[in-house]
This record gives C-alpha cells, sequence and structure tokens, in this order.
C-alpha cells in the first residue's frame, strides 16, 4: 500500500510542466509578474525624522538607483543619530538598560530579510539586508544576529549614549509600575518606488522605551510593520508593536490595495480594523503608510499627532496624516 511520501513522489513525477517550488531561478519567476510601472520616483516616511532619511534615499532614487538601496541609505540615517531615541544609536533602552534592535527590509519580490533583539550594532537594517542576500533565511535573532552581524564585517559597538542611559537612570528612580512608554514607539518606516517601477521597504526601530528585556514588536515582522509586492504597493507601520503584529497591519493593507482600495483608504481600513479588534492598550497609537504601484499615497493613524515625510521630484514635506481622532 503506498505511503504519503509514494504519493507524493509519484505526483510531483507526473506534473514536470509545472516546475519544482524554488527550483526556478528568482529571475525566471519574476518575469511572470505584472508589468513594473515606469516614471518618476518617491520616497515616503513615518516621522519628522523622516525628513532626513528621505533626503538620503532621493541621493540613491535621483540618480536612478534602486528602491532597495534607497531604503536601506535612508533609514541608516535614523540609526546613527543619537538624537532619535526611538531608532538605533540613541535609541532609549529596556527596563535593564539594554539597546535591543529590530528591523527588516523587503523588496517587490518578495525577497526580505529581518533581525531582531540584535545589540551593539548601529546599523540593523544594513544586518537585515545581508540575512536576505547571504542566507537562506529571513529572521536571524538575538546572540544567533549579532554572531552574524561580526562575521560579516560589522562592528560590535556600544549604542547607549549618556543622554538615553540619564533617561533610563531617573525613570528607574521614578517608575515602579510595568514600563511601557506610549510616546516613545517612533519607528521609522520608508518606501520608495524607484525609476524602474520597482518598490522597497525597511523597517527600523529601538522599540518600546523600557519594555521588558527580549521583547520584540512589530518592526522585524514581514506582513506586520512591513509589506511590499511589486504588483500592488507597499505598505509600512508605526505605533505599538503589539497591536500591529495582531492586526497584520501591513500585509492587511497590501491586500486591500490588491482588491481596489485606494492606499488611502486602505490605510483607514487597517486603523478601522486596529480600533475594533485591539482594545486593551492604553492610549493606543498606531498609524500607517502606503504607496500604490502607480505612486498614489496613502496615510492613516488612530490619534491626531502622526507624521509622515514625503520627497520626490517636485516637494520635499512633512504632512500631519488623518486620523480617527
Amino acid at each position: 500500500m503506498p505511503n504519503r511520501r509514494d504519493f507524493l513522489r509519484a505526483s510531483l513525477l507526473g506534473v514536470p510542466a509545472l516546475g519544482l517550488v524554488g527550483t526556478q531561478p528568482q529571475h525566471a519567476r519574476a518575469q511572470d509578474r505584472a508589468p513594473r510601472r515606469v516614471g518618476a520616483p518617491l520616497v515616503i516616511s513615518t516621522w519628522s525624522h523622516g525628513t532626513a532619511a528621505n533626503q538620503a534615499a532621493w541621493s540613491t532614487l535621483g540618480d536612478g538607483g534602486t528602491a532597495l538601496d534607497a531604503v536601506e541609505r535612508g533609514v541608516r540615517v535614523s540609526e546613527a543619530d543619537p538624537k532619535v531615541s526611538s531608532v538605533g544609536y540613541g535609541g532609549l533602552p529596556d527596563r535593564d538598560g539594554h539597546v535591543t534592535l529590530d528591523a527588516c527590509i523587503m523588496d517587490g519580490q518578495a525577497h526580505c530579510g529581518a533581525v531582531a533583539f540584535l545589540q551593539h550594532i548601529k546599523h540593523p537594517i544594513s544586518v537585515a539586508r545581508r540575512v536576505m542576500e547571504e542566507t537562506p533565511h529571513v529572521m536571524l535573532v538575538g546572540s544567533g544576529a549579532l554572531q552574524f552581524a561580526l562575521e560579516q564585517g560589522f562592528k560590535k559597538e556600544n549604542l547607549l549614549t549618556a543622554e538615553a542611559e540619564a533617561a533610563w537612570r531617573q525613570w528607574k528612580l521614578e517608575n515602579t509600575s510595568e514600563p511601557v512608554r506610549a510616546d516613545q514607539h517612533d519607528t521609522i518606516g520608508m518606501l520608495a518606488l524607484d525609476t524602474h517601477g520597482a518598490l522597497a521597504g525597511a523597517c527600523t526601530t529601538s522599540g518600546l522605551a523600557w519594555k521588558r528585556h527580549g521583547r520584540v514588536g512589530d518592526s522585524p515582522i514581514i506582513g506586520a510593520a512591513l509589506y511590499v509586492d511589486d504588483e500592488v504597493g507597499g505598505a509600512c507601520a508605526t505605533g505599538h508593536g503589539e497591536a500591529v503584529i495582531r492586526t497584520a497591519g501591513a500585509s492587511f493593507i497590501v491586500e486591500r490595495m490588491r482588491a481596489g482600495r485606494s492606499p488611502q483608504q486602505a490605510c483607514r481600513d487597517a486603523i478601522e480594523r486596529v480600533v475594533r479588534l485591539v482594545r486593551d492598550i492604553p492610549d493606543l497609537q498606531v498609524g500607517y503608510l502606503a504607496v500604490s504601484r502607480s505612486g498614489a499615497l496613502g496615510a492613516f493613524s488612530v490619534q491626531p499627532g502622526f507624521q509622515y515625510a514625503v520627497r520626490d521630484g517636485k516637494r520635499t514635506e512633512l504632512v500631519d496624516a488623518p486620523n480617527l481622532g
């Protein structure tokens, strides 16, 4: 009597014309996807620190560079800025005084990489890209992510600045309750569209200030903080990571756009979903950005205060996102 393995083997041998998943080159499979839009590039990112990040990304896009190179280059600006207390170097630590970083990167052809709970490396977004390009994996975490980064030539550094350490020590003196700072989840998420019609996105953060040691939010999770598809568009998230994870925010928005919703409508749909399903997080704030393959933009948040930065060939501006109020 044939077993399951025999059945699967016979089934695969019987349909050679279909090919086996993973046996075709990446570029061959990509040829079956929808034609790309070709036109003016643009970049969009979360929060006011996205303005400087966009400028760096635009230096790549404006020269005809790829969206993937642009988003990596862009968010590295925030990662290296000690004044940005929610991303990279200068990020506020967890309740035990450790700066732990999360990041992911994705292109519109479903290539992606991520790192989570990474310590001592200033640019987790670049480590995430190495995971995507140099390993068969999507995500590396903790000591394994650090080991990989060091093997790839990244420098081990102390990321806890004097200012961040002073803020942590002051918090320890004043707080005995569960450590969550509702005003410190200003992840940078970035989406770019290049002159070749390719999309890419990146997300990087130091996470909630004073979080439990080991906590990981949405920022390194493909489908939660970030999702990109050249056939449709891309989306990214900022805000309370647990709420974004629980509602699969970025992938939900992309699928709403696939179903015919505009980026703006899809972002609002996702925020309404968050509010409907997540009722146990005080002062909940989540913000979403989206861009379609045609270059249309969308943004929406739960509460007022969410801003996003836009850069294209005609404008550089910071915009207040619409919200539920």
